[in-house]
């Protein structure tokens, strides 16, 4: 069998970036790039269902955005050869649209519901019954004179999606039969990615340039393959449509993508700390008004990856920025007081 990074792809034809993020995607489980464990312990989970004839157990994915949930669950409906529905946490407001798409569901088909952890609760409770005893209860009637009528449905495969493990409620996960953490991918397998995507779009990268890529990627493939598309195009418009190194390093440059990773909003985060702040301690949402963002957007799309690379730390006082932080933006950290010579403080009183 032939490694991923070794496997021949025909560039795609002309199409929009919609259509292309859907070919991009891998069809089969042994074409899925990293996540070596999820995807051995996931082929054990599918391969025993098939030869007991029988729909695998439930499948919970969790990890940050971009890592290949949404994948894995299309790649779960294929393996086992059957459909897949699509829909995501949000668009569930009521139990009654949950029991409308639970009994349309034929006999093995895959429910795929991103963003799990965003459910309505009357829906999520409607969930634990289908998923355990593949029933759901249809309430008739309001007040005293409700009546609750027990509603089978096929037999299916629930996979779930969520960026937020911790905020799924005990109950739901416990149904889950088979739990995987979707990690970020190192540089070397987000290398491959890349190269197996240039290939399809048919860019003519060398190695250098892939690798470029991926070490700016921030672990993700999702963004690996959204900038290899601006790389691209900075290829084709002022070059010789060969991504080199140079040009890769050029083309992300122009888009405000540093040497790891950080994009505008992650450098404005660390220079409003450091320059505004001194480093901190700050609290989140003085930090987000200095930089005109919401602070969620602090919170979801700069800060863990900046906690990662170990510039930024949370602490309960607020945000502090790292001496690496410091050194990456090229300024000298503020020098620290002491105390003179002499002086004395009780335990847990500041110095004033």
């Amino acid at each position: 069998m032939t490694s991923p990074e070794e496997r021949v792809v025909s560039p795609l034809p002309d199409v929009d970036d919609q259509a292309i993020d859907a070919a991009l995607r891998p069809k089969r489980l042994e074409d899925f790039i990293g996540q070596e464990r999820v995807r051995e312990q996931l082929s054990l989970v599918l391969q025993s269902a098939l030869r007991r004839n029988r729909p695998p157990d439930h499948v919970l994915l969790s990890g940050g955005p971009g890592l290949g949930k949404t994948t894995m669950a299309m790649i779960i409906a294929a393996e086992l050869g059957q459909p897949l529905r699509i829909t995501s946490g949000p668009a569930i407001e009521r139990a009654g649209d949950l029991a409308a798409m639970l009994s349309t569901l034929s006999e093995g088909e895959v429910l795929f519901i991103d963003e799990i952890h965003r459910m309505a609760r009357p829906a999520e409770e409607m969930l634990y019954v289908a998923m355990e005893d593949f029933r759901v209860d249809v309430i008739v009637g309001k007040g005293p004179g409700a009546t609750a009528i027990p509603l089978d449905i096929a037999p299916f495969t629930m996979v779930g999606a969520t960026t937020r493990a911790g905020m799924l409620p005990g109950p739901l996960r416990d149904r889950f039969g088979f739990t995987a953490h979707m990690d970020f991918y190192e540089p070397a397998e987000l290398e491959i990615i890349v190269r197996r995507s240039a290939g399809l779009l048919g860019v003519a990268v060398q190695d250098e340039g892939a690798v470029e890529i991926a070490l700016r990627s921030r672990g993700t493939p999702r963004i690996a393959n959204r900038l290899l598309r601006r790389v691209r195009d900075y290829a084709e418009v002022r070059a010789d449509g060969i991504v080199t190194q140079d040009l890769a390093k050029a083309a992300l440059t122009l888009y405000e993508v540093d040497d790891r990773g950080l994009d505008r909003l992650d450098r404005a985060v660390l220079a409003a700390l450091l320059r505004k702040f001194g480093g901190g301690p700050v609290g989140l949402s003085t930090l987000a008004v200095s930089v005109g963002e919401e602070p969620e957007t602090v919170e979801v799309v700069a800060e863990p990856f900046l906690v990662r690379q170990g510039l930024l730390a949370r602490t309960p006082r607020g945000r502090i920025a790292t001496p690496a932080a410091w050194e990456h933006l090229g300024l000298t950290p503020p020098p620290v007081v002491l105390p003179s010579a002499g002086t004395l403080f009780d335990i847990g009183e500041d110095p004033e």
